[in-house]
């Protein structure tokens, strides 16, 4: 990194690029929000070949257009277009200040914030042109693309990857408030029991970072995402020092972890294996993702309310629709339910209703629940061991029938079915699973 540091540093003086300016003033996303932002076009764009793309929060933090054009100048990183982004704020007729929306938008730990990149910031960018006549083309690839921001605007570059890594391949993360805002504290559970994600991360704090101790410490919420990321496998990189709640730390390094970040470009960022013993034995070597097919055969029944009942008949999980939790009943002599417990303990995002869809036992005794946090799986004891990510393009209210066999999962809706290879077994009729005790 020292030398990549002294050619960032010796070649500040010939860097160059364009700025542009502009507003998003009726979003959907974010209904009655004003999001100004700034846009850096080096003089190295040629405007005919998508170029890679950095995103910041809060605006132009730690000199980065400087930064980015002059490791561009030296090889360190290829041609890259800047967003800098300021959160929304809504306003009275006469200019004055109703909400500020920025922990609404960056501390929450939901899809919205990504949502409104995709579908409202980054085509608007891409109808921009430069006074030369250059229209700004972005590259769609995840690694072609980084995401950065500093306190609340920490936390959002993460999740923002973290919810969409299809979108953003590379975060830093400086001073984030991974603690009790909207969230943000339960995002290192999250790692530890989800799939690993083609992520590269780096994250920056300091031990005097405790900005507000009713939320927190902002220190030991980014200490314990960082040893849950390592935990998960993910390539990462950290700075850890004395500083507080500031935006120095981050400055003094922030070349250095860009060409970190950009160190083998063009190369795909790849998923890392799980330190997760349950999960490391769902997921198969060969593991290619979910897989859609079309027009599959048969009617597709509605099964996202339906009871499902443990291998040997002996216990029942059902679904709890209204309260987003699964109860789970004994069945005596008789057939009848007793002892219900909502026994099953799901994750759910921000503070959002957790809607459920279909459920299934494996071979082994554990439930998977389709959920609007990702396909979670509980062992016998009721507990998320296990988190995975649903096919992108269904969402859970389409999402109607679970299906289990040996090897394979299948999720279907009304048009499509996705299948997925994984170590699993289907139930045996009147078969109890082998306890995995109370441990």
């Amino acid at each position: 990194m020292l030398l990549l540091m002294m050619l960032w540093s010796s070649s500040q003086a010939i860097a160059s690029y364009v700025m542009l300016s502009d507003s998003i003033t009726h979003s959907q996303v974010f209904p009655g929000t004003v999001h100004t932002f700034q846009v850096s076009v080096p003089d190295e764009y040629d405007g005919q070949h998508a170029a890679c793309l950095y995103v910041g929060f809060d605006g132009v933090l730690c000199r980065a257009p400087e930064v980015i054009d002059s490791l561009m100048a030296c090889g360190a990183m290829p041609p890259t277009i800047g967003v800098y982004v300021q959160p929304g704020i809504v306003r009275d007729s006469d200019g004055g200040v109703l909400r500020y929306n920025r922990s609404y938008e960056f501390d929450a730990t939901n899809d919205r914030l990504a949502c409104f990149l995709e579908t409202e910031l980054l085509p608007r960018v891409q109808t921009m042109i430069t006074p030369d006549g250059r229209s700004l083309q972005l590259s769609p690839r995840p690694q072609d693309r980084m995401i950065f921001g500093l306190s609340s605007g920490g936390i959002a570059a993460m999740n923002v990857a973290w919810q969409r890594p299809d979108l953003f391949g590379k975060v830093f993360s400086g001073v984030g408030t991974f603690v009790a805002m909207r969230g943000g504290n339960d995002l290192q559970a999250l790692v530890r029991k989800t799939e690993p994600l083609p992520l590269r991360i780096f994250l920056q704090d300091g031990t005097a970072d405790a900005w507000n101790p009713l939320f927190g410490h902002w220190y030991e919420g980014n200490r314990m995402l960082a040893s849950a990321l390592d935990f998960a496998g993910y390539d990462v990189g950290y700075d850890w020092g004395e500083g507080g709640h500031n935006a120095r730390r981050a400055s003094q390094i922030f070349g250095q972890v860009m060409a970190w970040m950009w160190r083998d470009w063009p190369a795909e960022l790849v998923r890392g294996k799980t330190h997760n013993d349950f999960l490391a034995q769902l997921l198969p070597d060969d593991d290619e993702g979910w897989i859609a097919h079309h027009n599959h055969e048969g009617q597709v029944m509605d099964c996202s309310q339906r009871p499902v009942t443990y291998p040997d008949g002996s216990l029942i999980a059902v679904p709890d629709q209204q309260r987003g939790v699964v109860w789970q009943y004994v069945v005596d002599a008789s057939g009848n339910r007793i002892y219900g417990e909502p026994f099953y303990w799901l994750h759910r995002l921000d503070n959002e209703p957790l809607r459920l869809g279909p459920m299934a036992f494996d071979g082994s005794g554990n439930l998977w629940i389709v959920t609007s946090a990702g396909l979670q799986i509980c062992d016998q004891n009721g507990r998320v061991r296990a988190i995975l990510r649903l096919p992108l393009s269904a969402r859970v209210s389409d999402i109607l029938e679970l299906y289990i066999f040996d090897g394979v999962v299948r999720l279907c809706t009304a048009v499509d079915s996705y299948e997925r290879k994984f170590s699993v077994t289907t139930t045996k009729p009147d078969v109890r699973p082998t306890s995995q005790g109370q441990g």
